[in-house]
């Protein structure tokens, strides 16, 4: 046998690719080595064996390892550079809008949810009650009492992949409206995320005042549910300054500031409405100099986002993993080709392979297993609506509702238990979510 020596210590020198296969899976893939990384296995390694170029093979070894790649999370650098929608120039010619729901219904319509929209120039907001159950006609009509009469049509709406949308109703509309309807993808950070960002303030906000059951007292014992308290919530926000434009969404929308209770208090009050041609030039200024504003935030928040993020390099061709949860849901059955064929370049991460003679040894790749189609099935299950017993050829059977995800009502569809795919966990979370509600 021949041994490397180097400083104090000797290795086992090795020139068979069988044995440089078998000492990588020694120190690497057995249980007791639980696939350590690179630089704990070249320890490991250094110690037992020794032969040429064996750090270089040893790294190529662990990066085209399988299991390692499809447990191992996504480190380092997100891919893609940040994207931007197109600014507006004006105040409502582009919006964004978004929903928060899971709210304690209140109110004389008993809402429990709200319609977030925000002026992508101005950054004003504004907050519409509403029901999470809504339909996509419902919606429509909202956006048209409230928005459209007021502020006119936006030459764009920007908005997350919601059934509500895509829905025939919402499209009608805004085709006769001459609307273009972009949609981004939701988990995809780097195309927008103003409305996602205006929710998480306006839910602090709300939450300051609607602690404990969604309500407020005040001095006087009076209950002011959140329905009473948004549109205090949205008059404090639209005129207080913006980050971004330096001044308050009213100013730059209007060119002056609703009044406050607290303006009243100032001695010697100034006109609010300035003269027709000092407005008209004060309003240009606004906006010319919150266009400017606009653009600078733009660059200077895609260098911060371009200093942690790179270009991908992908080529067709090249095989990737899916990483996260979404992963779950690609099945090469006849029900993924209706879904969106485009995952964000943010999700997936390259798949390393070798040729199978480089390390003779290793456990070839396991065959993926085939997947069972599923007869009629829209796509995955999101939950269990409700059960009933109907009968059939004299005999009792239980069924069940389901709802299938990114699908509104109309797909739901009547199964039978051992038809719901994965069904012990959606009919675990139904009955669970049954004896919730017998408690109460």
């Amino acid at each position: 046998m021949l041994y490397h020596r180097e400083k104090h210590t000797s290795e086992l020198t090795v020139v068979d690719r069988d044995h440089i296969s078998l000492i990588l899976q020694e120190c690497h893939d057995l249980p007791y080595m639980v696939h350590m990384s690179e630089d704990r296995t070249k320890e490991r390694v250094a110690s037992t064996a020794w032969w040429p170029k064996w750090e270089k093979e040893l790294s190529e070894y662990i990066n085209t390892c399988e299991r390692c790649q499809k447990a191992n999370r996504k480190h380092g650098k997100k891919y893609w550079l940040l994207q931007h929608i197109e600014e507006p120039k004006h105040p409502w010619e582009t919006i964004n809008l978004d929903w928060v729901t899971g709210l304690v219904s209140g109110g004389k319509g008993n809402f429990n949810a709200f319609l977030i929209i925000v002026d992508r120039f101005s950054k004003d907001v504004r907050c519409l009650t509403c029901h999470k159950e809504d339909k996509a006609m419902d919606t429509s009509l909202l956006f048209w009492n409230n928005i459209i009469s007021t502020c006119g049509v936006p030459k764009s709406i920007n908005s997350d992949r919601d059934p509500k949308f895509t829905s025939e109703a919402w499209t009608n509309l805004y085709d006769l409206l001459g609307t273009k309807l972009e949609f981004y993808t939701d988990y995809h950070p780097q195309t927008d995320g103003l409305a996602e960002s205006m929710i998480q303030i306006m839910e602090d906000i709300l939450r300051r005042f609607c602690a404990y059951g969604m309500e407020y007292n005040d001095h006087e014992r009076y209950t002011h549910y959140w329905v009473t308290l948004l549109p205090a919530v949205q008059l404090a926000y639209n005129t207080s300054q913006d980050s971004t434009t330096g001044k308050s969404p009213s100013l730059v929308e209007k060119g002056w500031n609703p009044l406050l209770p607290v303006d009243h208090l100032k001695k010697n009050l100034l006109t609010i409405h300035p003269t027709a041609k000092d407005f008209h030039d004060m309003w240009k200024r606004a906006c010319i100099t919150t266009s400017k504003c606009i653009a600078e935030a733009k660059e200077y928040n895609k260098q911060r986002w371009d200093k942690s993020n790179m270009e991908p390099g992908f080529k067709e061709g090249n095989q990737v993993l899916v990483c996260g949860e979404n992963a779950v849901e690609v099945k090469p059955t006849e029900e993924f080709s209706r879904k969106h064929p485009v995952f964000p370049v943010s999700l997936v991460k390259p798949y390393f392979q070798t040729e199978e003679d480089t390390f003779p040894s290793r456990n070839k790749n396991p065959t993926p297993p085939e997947i069972a189609e599923v007869e009629d099935s829209p796509g995955p299950v999101k939950k269990i609506i409700k059960a009933r017993n109907i009968r059939l050829n004299g005999k009792y059977q239980r069924q069940y509702l389901v709802r299938f995800k990114n699908q509104t009502a109309d797909t739901d569809k009547w199964f039978e238990e051992d038809a719901i795919p994965d069904e012990r966990l959606h009919l675990r979370r139904f009955r669970a979510s049954r004896r919730t509600k017998h408690s109460h």
